[in-house]
């Protein structure tokens, strides 16, 4: 396992970070911010984690250090971000950094950099599943990921849509330039242009944007549907001339990156609404990947469960219990609604309040109340999207489960959970009267 260099001003969250680490096997050393470090100081050293103090001295940390650099701020702010990006840093993450996020952060930082000279450009793809989709879906995504192309990414929520815009990264040429991501639907309208193509002031000069940070390298649009429209145009004329500021050309100069893009929307029934525009639509969808729900992944939600119980049981220090017969009935017969991310939640859940060797089927509450119903009572009414499903979801159970339990059961977080009521037109009315909670 690689050695790691950990330089973290904070003493508690510097624990807390390599705990995590040192729990994954990693060695860690721990440094101070002030610190002088030395040649002799990062022999054998893989990889670098440390605070956005670390971007004041790159000009001496390129002369002395090897391997990726990973900067977690603990007062993340988006023009810092930019900036580690376009310093080269492999990753920048906002504290507090979730377990599983820090170690696939390392992850792939540790690999993109080790694989990157490999005469095949041969990048490994950190996907769980053996089933014939999955097979077919890395197959494409090997014949893909060394092109420049643009990508389009269809696939429900949870099902792993920014896994494979990393996979499509690591497996470029571009892999040593920076993969920025941009979650459209997270970033405020009044918002988004300007930390998409930057801004200009009075005086023509300009500050730049998440595009210019992901030169050379990966935009990844998450959720581009939620893109506003004045946006969408904008995006248009990026990817037809390679210019991130149409609107004062003497301040930019042309771009080269390549865009990765997702949605669980169909982009192509919002572009007859008029909610998405044609061009972009056409633009985005040069390459096609769709990612199969997990309900038609066959026995890969077994294989996701047992990975994700050894994974999660390391993160915490346990020994791993085993699935039962009844817990693996239960994952295989459930239809998982919320894909790939539900199931990781259901089994981390598990991990926790295991106290025995042995999951039962109890700990992953997934069999009652259960979404197939649900499921089954809309397959007579056609081709149903998603968002109709959505809003029968809550709709039949919002009345006996409590938001977080809404928001487990489909996968998704509560804030999600809420900006979707709101979008769709169906908000919670009143908090619902319950007994005293179940310790």
């Amino acid at each position: 396992m690689a050695d790691l260099l950990l330089i973290e001003g904070d003493p508690d969250h510097r624990e807390s970070l390599a705990r995590i680490l040192e729990h994954a096997g990693f060695k860690v050393t721990r440094r101070e911010p002030h610190e002088n470090l030395t040649k002799e100081d990062l022999i054998g050293i893989d990889g670098v984690l440390a605070e956005p103090g670390i971007l004041d001295r790159m000009d001496a940390w390129r002369q002395t250090a090897s391997g990726p650099l990973i900067v977690i701020d603990r007062n993340a702010d988006i023009r810092r971000a930019v900036r580690a990006m376009k310093l080269g840093a492999a990753d920048y993450m906002a504290a507090p950094v979730r377990g599983h996020e820090l170690l696939a952060s390392v992850n792939e930082a540790l690999s993109t950099y080790a694989h990157d000279s490999d005469s095949d450009g041969g990048k490994p793809f950190p996907m769980i599943g053996s089933s014939d989709a999955m097979r077919d879906l890395k197959n494409r995504i090997g014949k893909i990921a060394p092109t420049d192309a643009t990508v389009l990414i269809a696939g429900e929520l949870g099902t792993g849509k920014e896994l494979v815009a990393r996979a499509l990264h690591a497996g470029s040429s571009r892999s040593r330039a920076p993969l920025v991501t941009v979650n459209c639907a997270a970033i405020p309208e009044s918002l988004i242009e300007q930390e998409l193509f930057g801004h200009g002031d009075s005086s023509g000069g300009a500050g730049g944007g998440l595009l210019e940070a992901a030169e050379g390298g990966t935009l990844f649009l998450d959720e581009v549907g939620e893109l506003p429209l004045p946006a969408q145009a904008r995006m248009v004329h990026f990817l037809a001339n390679n210019e991130a500021r149409p609107s004062t050309p003497q301040a930019g100069s042309s771009l080269s990156v390549r865009v990765v893009a997702t949605s669980h929307l169909d982009l192509q029934q919002l572009a007859e609404n008029g909610r998405f525009r044609d061009d972009l639509y056409y633009r985005l969808n040069v390459v096609s990947l769709a990612i199969p729900p997990l309900r038609d992944r066959g026995r890969d939600s077994q294989e996701l469960a047992d990975y994700t119980l050894t994974h999660v049981c390391n993160l915490l220090g346990k020994p791993r219990p085993e699935l039962s017969a009844s817990a693996r009935d239960a994952i295989a017969s459930y239809s998982w609604p919320g894909n790939v991310r539900e199931l990781e939640n259901v089994i981390e859940r598990a991990a926790i309040l295991c106290d025995g060797d042995e999951i039962e089927s109890v700990l992953l509450a997934i069999e009652t109340p259960t979404p197939e119903d649900s499921e089954e009572s809309l397959a007579g009414s056609g081709n149903v999207s998603l968002e109709d499903y959505f809003v029968h979801f809550v709709r039949e159970n919002e009345d006996h489960l409590t938001e977080t339990e809404l928001a487990e059961r489909l996968g998704i977080s509560r804030k999600s959970l809420w900006e979707r009521r709101q979008r769709l037109g169906i908000p919670r009315m009143k908090t619902r009267k319950r007994g005293p909670r179940r310790n």
